[in-house]
């Protein structure tokens, strides 16, 4: 079982950005089962060593081509995954440190709200921009 399938309506017209947020929905969907299935511990620290990488990759791609197109919400858009960043690296110090009652599930919550806002509001923002300069 899932908890989130991905759908058109969270495509932000540019390919490789798209697979990369479906990234983040299979790892999501990861953590997700693994709860469910009483494995949320063991598996939190595979999930979040990835999504420290998928941060990483992930902004650098999407900040790299918005700075180049010249996006004039570039630096806006820069702290935001700024912010987002340390939030990740905030769960997964706590996960080092032992702190873990529910930890799952704030993981999961975070991802899912992250993903609805900045994704379909924030991302939003860059679509009609560069796919109007032929990024897609």
């Amino acid at each position: 079982m899932s908890l989130m399938t991905w759908n058109e309506s969270m495509s932000v017209g540019v390919a490789q950005f798209d697979e990369e947020h479906k990234k983040l929905i299979a790892l999501i969907n990861e953590l997700f089962e693994a709860v469910q299935a009483g494995r949320g511990r063991q598996a939190m620290g595979g999930v979040l060593d990835e999504l420290v990488d998928y941060t990483n990759t992930h902004f650098s791609h999407e900040e790299y081509q918005l700075r180049t197109m010249g996006f004039p919400g570039y630096e806006d858009h820069r702290r935001e995954h700024e912010i987002l960043g340390k939030q990740v690296l905030d769960i997964q110090r706590k996960y080092h440190s032992g702190t873990t009652h529910m930890l799952s599930m704030e993981l999961l919550n975070f991802l899912k709200k992250w993903l609805t806002e900045h994704i379909k509001g924030v991302d939003s923002l860059y679509v009609s921009f560069v796919n109007d300069r032929g990024l897609r």
